[in-house]
């Protein structure tokens, strides 16, 4: 783990594993209007993550990837609140992506949004938002990326050291 900065962090992930385990961390902390933004290449992780964190958070069903689907909701059993799995690969831009209704529920007070290729539509991201970059990291073994975590505004950048407490200890 490497603090960059108060509301940066770096980490590089030695397994898929590893990866699912800490975005477990991460989804146990995530209360309702939670952005989640995944930015990466094709098998950098992204849908892996996604799946930690929708186990952390409770989901009743394991996340799946909802690249021809595009969007996917979950729920858990102790609540109303909602998870959606945001998949934008197959998205031309943000006009594109404001059709599918993402800015119904990006934000809101009743769900939590993990979004993969964010890039996509950053226009709609909230302003408040977790930023998790991921890549590859040149070794013999193929299964290590780096991440890149970016908290942008209070509410994320508590829950950013909030994740690094419980993840790190630091």
């Amino acid at each position: 783990m490497v603090l960059l900065e108060e509301h940066m962090l770096e980490f590089m992930s030695r397994s898929a594993e590893q990866t699912q385990r800490l975005g477990a961390r991460l989804g146990t902390l995530l209360q309702a209007g939670d952005v989640i933004c995944l930015q990466g290449p094709l098998g950098s992780g992204k849908t892996c993550l996604a799946q930690g964190i929708g186990r952390g958070w409770g989901a009743q069903q394991p996340l799946v990837s909802p690249s021809f689907v595009l969007v996917r909701e979950y729920t858990r059993p102790e609540d109303e609140q909602k998870l959606f799995h945001v998949d934008l690969y197959r998205v031309s831009g943000a006009e594109e992506a404001w059709h599918l209704g993402v800015d119904d529920f990006l934000g809101s007070d009743f769900a939590v949004s993990i979004i993969e290729w964010a890039e996509r539509a950053e226009s709609l991201i909230p302003t408040e938002h977790l930023w998790i970059r991921l890549g590859f990291v040149e070794s013999a073994d193929l299964t290590r990326r780096h991440l890149w975590f970016s908290a942008q505004g209070p509410r994320h950048q508590d829950l950013l050291h909030r994740f690094r407490h419980l993840a790190f200890g630091a």
